[in-house]
């Protein structure tokens, strides 16, 4: 069996899931989703947290860092370099302060580029299109955040945001790609 091409086959499904959830529906879910994510101790014990900056119909992180930000937690978001193909975690002070980078996601400007060690990193709140009951995670296939998540500290926690229609019980899995400790999902 061939796990790239299932993976091809899933991507365009939860795609078209996410497009079709109501805005309604996705800003009350996100907010549920929030919520739970500020309760979680492996967020409340964080000082530093990397989070990622939502796509049109994901689950929507803006209100999160916010929040985190008023938290007084120091709060990242990944600057991709596209010719090594690598994500750096770059601190950010508000919302406001993010430009258009690669792939049209939302990221820190470099001009005022803080970047951060991955073992300054508490927590590390991941995106994907779709995870499994065992907290593996399908991404978009650009290979980032597997990457990043292999070369985490061992004491970092990584955390899926979902909404409950992208939990699958099993997702087709590769030697490279990396479980999550936590799944929120709504």
């Amino acid at each position: 069996m061939n796990h790239m091409s299932d993976k091809g086959v899933l991507r365009p499904k939860f795609i078209e899931l996410l497009k079709r959830q109501s805005p309604a529906d996705r800003e009350a879910k996100s907010r549920q989703i929030a919520d739970q994510l500020l309760a979680l101790p492996a967020f409340q014990q964080a000082k530093t947290v990397l989070f990622y900056a939502s796509l049109p119909g994901e689950v929507d992180t803006f209100a999160m860092i916010k929040q985190a930000i008023q938290l007084k937690k120091q709060v990242a978001l990944p600057a991709l370099e596209r010719d090594q193909r690598k994500m750096i975690p770059t601190l950010t002070d508000s919302v406001d302060d993010l430009h258009l980078g690669a792939y049209g996601i939302l990221e820190p400007k470099p001009a005022n580029a803080r970047t951060l060690s991955l073992d300054a990193l508490d927590c590390v709140v991941v995106p994907g299109l779709a995870f499994d009951r065992s907290n593996n995670r399908l991404g978009r296939g650009a290979g980032y955040y597997d990457r990043f998540l292999s070369s985490l500290d061992e004491r970092t926690r990584t955390v899926g945001l979902a909404f409950d229609f992208q939990i699958v019980d099993r997702l087709p899995v590769e030697p490279h790609d990396m479980r999550l400790h936590h799944i929120i999902a709504k």
